[in-house]
């Protein structure tokens, strides 16, 4: 089983709303063979309470206006970690240095990433940021670990 259309196309929804505020690290995973609750987490980084805020304001907006509304909303105050639950799709909008401790990524490194179109990466939206964010063995790489 795979990630519905819909979760993918919310997924890439909160995924630029959230790169429109510089979020960065973007990226989407396909969890739906692992939960039942979810077929999508989005994860996205801010390097300040501020901006997490901004990113977490800008993504509920997006989803609203593209008919999701959220189920569940949790860290919105501390802006250190903030999670969006839509259903199909979970939103973790994390700042920098909790993103680099918590590491999701590494806890759900068996989970197919998503593909998100250049717009919706974070960063620049290079296909250079992209690219980045995965090592030659498919794992996926924090900001700063090298490239092995």
């Amino acid at each position: 089983m795979t990630a519905t259309e819909r979760a993918v196309e919310l997924a890439v929804v909160a995924a630029r709303a959230a790169s429109d505020r510089k979020a960065e690290e973007i990226i989407a995973l396909d969890v739906s063979e692992q939960l039942v609750l979810t077929d999508v987490f989005l994860i996205a980084s801010g390097s300040s309470e501020r901006q997490v805020s901004a990113i977490v304001d800008a993504v509920e907006e997006a989803m609203f206006k593209a008919g999701a509304k959220p189920i569940r909303r949790e860290g919105k105050q501390e802006a250190r970690w903030v999670l969006l639950d839509f259903g199909d799709v979970v939103v973790h909008v994390q700042h920098a240095e909790d993103r680099v401790y918590y590491a999701l990524e590494r806890l759900w490194k068996d989970c197919p990433v998503v593909a998100l179109p250049e717009d919706a990466r974070g960063g620049d939206g290079s296909a250079d940021d992209a690219d980045d964010t995965t090592r030659g063995d498919g794992a996926i790489r924090l900001s700063g670990e090298p490239l092995a």
